[in-house]
């Protein structure tokens, strides 16, 4: 019940199947590279962190995982609830918060709630997914525009768009051109040469346009001075007692949202190969992710949908590939990190619009638009409350419309029943 898949994958490991491993495990670890770095950014930390996280968690999701194929790293997901976290209780408080996420997912899968997370309400994950994303582009404006801004940026959300709009005029031309720029070559990549990884090549072509031109655009390096070619040494985070009763609430929705997504993902992973994955040892992979990467510096992370189909697709037979893609990264840091110093803010602020794109879920927004009056409430109310309150409320009060629109559903039928009954 509690083995991890790398066991029933080594008994009949081989050579053929381990060149299939490292061919995947090359392909994702390259399509990881923008993206780590890019969603801790968004978070408002340094990109170093993604990579710790990337480096850290998705070695140990892999090593223990539930599922053949689940590559881990920080996501989208996370983006909302780690501003929240750094804007109250600052980098130490955020440590703290990912290895109590940690704990409360190992005891998920210890207490056996992998079939139950799975039953979350669609129009409550559909609509905190979706706003998520609107977040998420909403914090790119700056970069994507290369506004001069002189005054710290609100967190909410109308003020945030009321702060932009106020320096709009300070709008940097060259470097919405490498937005541009980034998003055109990527979505051209993946039109024309779909095997490759297109937000890579997208984010490298513009910075080597930065790099020639001498482009008065920001750069990793401006922003956030070199980058380490080293990991850290694990170190158990300060805890501040006085905080750790109100770190608890953001801590389970961390929990919460990692299950959620990497379920969701082992579940795609099942779809597109016919496998099936072992939820409950899927959770407490994820929370010994997480410790993991608190012990290291690092951020929540989960199991990422986009990356793991790139695992797939790329010939992935075991989770050995996951376990390659963390070294690839590791490898990046060690013998490429300097190169990272070019590459511009906007580059990587467009990739986060390109992956806030892919999250809104168009097509289940209108699916659910067509369903009936309570689910399209509930995906609404959830999804405004995730943008313009915050994503511990959009749950909480998504899942418990949705729970009290179940029930009189059901006593709806249970009348008709019975009214059938004595009618007969």
């Amino acid at each position: 019940m509690f083995k991890p898949a790398l066991l029933s994958s080594l008994k009949t490991y081989t050579k053929q199947t381990f060149l299939a491993d490292l061919f995947a495990g090359l392909t994702v670890g390259v399509v990881a590279i923008p993206l780590a770095m890019a969603f801790a950014i968004a978070c408002g930390l340094s990109p170093t962190q993604g990579l710790i996280t990337a480096i850290v968690a998705g070695f140990l999701i892999s090593l223990f995982s539930g599922s053949k194929y689940q590559i881990g790293g920080p996501t989208g997901a996370f983006v909302i609830i780690i501003m929240g976290v750094l804007e109250q209780y600052h980098a130490s408080g955020l440590l703290v918060c990912t290895l109590m996420a940690g704990l409360f997912l190992i005891i998920f899968g210890f207490c056996r709630m992998g079939a139950l997370i799975r039953f979350i309400p669609f129009p409550v994950t559909t609509g905190f997914t979706s706003g998520i994303a609107v977040v998420i582009f909403s914090t790119q404006i700056k970069d994507i525009f290369g506004l001069t801004i002189t005054e710290k940026i609100p967190g909410e959300f109308i003020e945030k768009w009321a702060c932009y709009f106020h320096y709009f005029h300070t709008i940097n031309w060259a470097a919405l051109g490498l937005a541009a720029g980034t998003v055109i070559i990527t979505l051209l990549s993946r039109r024309f040469w779909p095997r490759i990884p297109a937000m890579l090549v997208g984010m490298l072509g513009m910075t080597a346009v930065s790099v020639a031109f001498s482009l008065p655009v920001t750069t990793i390096g401006q922003a956030f001075g070199s980058l380490p070619n080293t990991l850290p040494l694990p170190s158990l985070p300060s805890i501040d007692w006085s905080t750790l009763g109100a770190l608890t609430a953001p801590a389970f929705t961390i929990a919460l949202l990692a299950a959620i997504e990497s379920l969701l993902s082992a579940s795609v992973a099942d779809g597109m190969t016919g496998g099936r994955h072992k939820p409950n040892m899927e959770l407490i992979a994820q929370g010994i992710g997480n410790i993991g990467s608190a012990l290291f510096g690092g951020i929540p992370a989960t199991g990422a949908i986009a990356r793991t189909a790139t695992n797939i697709k790329a010939g992935a037979k075991s989770p050995v590939s996951g376990m390659i893609h963390a070294v690839v990264l590791l490898l990046f840091m060690v013998f490429l990190a300097p190169l990272a110093s070019f590459v511009p803010l906007a580059g990587l602020a467009a990739v986060l619009v390109i992956v806030a794109w892919n999250m809104s879920g168009f097509d289940k927004i209108r699916l659910l638009m067509s369903a009936q009056m309570g689910d399209r409430l509930t995906m609404i109310v959830t999804f405004l409350l995730t943008v313009f309150v915050d994503l511990n409320t959009a749950i909480e009060v998504g899942v418990v419309m949705a729970s009290l629109i179940f029930m009189h559903r059901m006593s709806v039928n249970f009348a008709v029943e019975s009214d059938l009954q004595l009618t007969d």
